[in-house]
């Protein structure tokens, strides 16, 4: 009678398990949590919602003839890295550069009751290479601060009718301002997104979508070559 029961037993586990499938276990796998939507089979084909903001943003920005009045200084927006400005991190203390070393970099050590980063690891975003940053005479260099728009593309797009204070924010507004490589920082020099996108391509939506806020927030205009390069990009978004 034992033997059975015990044959029984053992036939009754062996179908729970068919119908469970092969190497399955039936409920729920150890990561699985309430509410998770299921993993998609595919990446999506067209723009995603995350920049649709900067898409509408490039449409509406104003086209313009190139200004083909050449007279550009960097003196012409005010003292570089001034703390007196009213945008984030105006007024903090602090010097603009020093800002924003302390916000780009990773495992960043701080010199002690000082605005300084003393040292970090930079990932330039133009380039994807990772950059050791040292404070010192000789090594913060390393690192440079790009303007995202330009001053001198701001310039000849709209900044020129600006009073001081605003060209003083536009050239510390940490909105505009990137951590990068100085290779990266001299290529694009003042070029706009028609002349000139990030060599590390996963980079550029978010490179042309910031120039897209800045350049509403600012009331900047674009020229037509440089609207159409912005809606390029982001149309792979």
């Amino acid at each position: 009678m034992l033997a059975v029961l015990l044959v029984g037993a053992v036939a009754a586990v062996l179908s729970v398990q068919h119908r469970a499938g092969p190497g399955r276990l039936s409920g729920p796998s150890p990561t699985w949590r309430a509410g998770e939507p299921s993993a998609p089979s595919a990446a999506p084909s067209g723009p995603t919602p995350r920049f649709d903001v900067a898409r509408r943003q490039v449409r509406d920005l104003p086209v313009r003839g190139w200004d083909r009045t050449t007279d550009f200084r960097r003196s012409q927006f005010g003292e570089a890295w001034s703390d007196d400005v009213n945008v984030e991190f105006g007024h903090n203390g602090c010097n603009t550069r020093d800002d924003v070393l302390r916000r780009d970099l990773k495992d960043l050590v701080v010199r002690p009751f000082t605005c300084f980063a003393q040292s970090g690891t930079l990932v330039d975003p133009y380039t994807g290479s990772t950059i050791a940053f040292v404070r010192g005479p000789q090594t913060s260099n390393s690192i440079e601060i790009d303007h995202v728009v330009a001053l001198a593309d701001a310039w000849y797009k709209g900044a020129r009718a600006w009073d001081p204070q605003r060209r003083l924010d536009f050239a510390n507004d940490p909105r505009n301002l990137l951590g990068v490589s100085p290779k990266a920082n001299f290529d694009k020099a003042f070029r706009d997104a028609a002349s000139w996108v990030p060599p590390d391509a996963a980079f550029r939506c978010d490179f042309v979508a910031r120039q897209a806020e800045v350049k509403t927030a600012y009331g900047l205009w674009v020229s037509a070559k440089e609207k159409k390069a912005m809606t390029d990009v982001l149309s792979r978004c």
